[in-house]
C-alpha cells in the first residue's frame, strides 16, 4: 500500500527513525563516519542554501573532511525533532569554530552559530535516502567574517581572500536542487 502523506506511520516506525536520526546526529559530532554513513543505503547529503549536492559514500566523506578541516570542533544542540508521514525534521543550532580552510575561504578563527533544519527523509521501506539542510549562509558568514579585526591589515587581506573565495565558490548549482517536482494532489 502506497502511502500518503496523511498517512503517519506507527509509535515504533517513528520511534525508530528518530533513533536512527540521533545516532546520526552523534556518530558525526564523534566523527565517525563509518557509523554516520551506515545509517543510509545510499549516503546523500542536499545543502540546499548552497545548492551542493553529495551523493554516495566517497562524495559524503569528502563533504565531512572538508567541513571537520574547517571547523574541527563542529557540533550542536537541538531545539526541536518533529515527525511527518516520510521524514524526521530536526531543528537545531550548529556551532564551530573556523580553524581551517571553508574551500577557498581562509580560516578566520571566528565562531559561529546558526539555527539549521535537516530533514531526514525515508523511502517506503523505511530506509533513510536524504538528509537535506537548510540554513542561513548570510548569518554564518556574518559571523565568521565579523569576527575579523578590520582595523589589522592582515584581517583585510583575510577578508579580501575571503571575498575571492565565495565568488570562486558560487559556480554553478546542483541541478538536482533546481529541477525538483513541483507537488499534486495538494486539494
Amino acid at each position: 500500500m502506497t502511502r500518503t502523506r496523511f498517512d503517519i506511520p506507527d509509535r515504533a516506525t517513528l520511534e525508530a527513525r528518530q533513533r536512527l536520526v540521533l545516532d546520526h546526529f552523534r556518530d558525526e559530532v564523534a566523527q565517525d563516519w563509518d557509523a554516520t554513513l551506515s545509517t543510509f543505503p545510499h549516503p546523500h547529503y542536499e545543502l540546499v542554501p548552497t545548492l551542493t549536492v553529495h551523493d554516495g559514500g566517497a562524495d559524503v566523506r569528502a563533504y565531512y573532511r572538508d567541513t571537520r578541516t574547517a571547523f574541527p570542533d563542529q557540533h550542536h544542540e537541538i531545539i526541536e525533532l518533529r515527525h511527518s508521514h516520510d521524514a524526521v525534521v530536526v531543528e537545531f543550532w550548529l556551532l564551530g569554530t573556523h580553524l581551517g580552510p571553508l574551500g577557498r575561504i581562509p580560516a578566520t578563527g571566528g565562531r559561529f552559530r546558526v539555527r539549521m533544519t535537516a530533514y531526514f527523509v525515508f523511502d517506503e521501506a523505511e530506509r533513510l535516502v536524504s538528509e537535506r539542510i537548510y540554513f542561513d549562509t548570510l548569518s554564518m558568514l556574518k559571523q565568521l567574517l565579523g569576527s575579523l579585526d578590520h582595523k589589522d591589515p592582515r584581517s583585510l587581506l583575510t577578508l579580501v581572500k575571503a571575498f575571492r573565495g565565495l565568488l570562486a565558490m558560487s559556480g554553478d548549482p546542483d541541478p538536482r536542487l533546481l529541477r525538483t517536482p513541483v507537488a499534486e494532489d495538494l486539494d
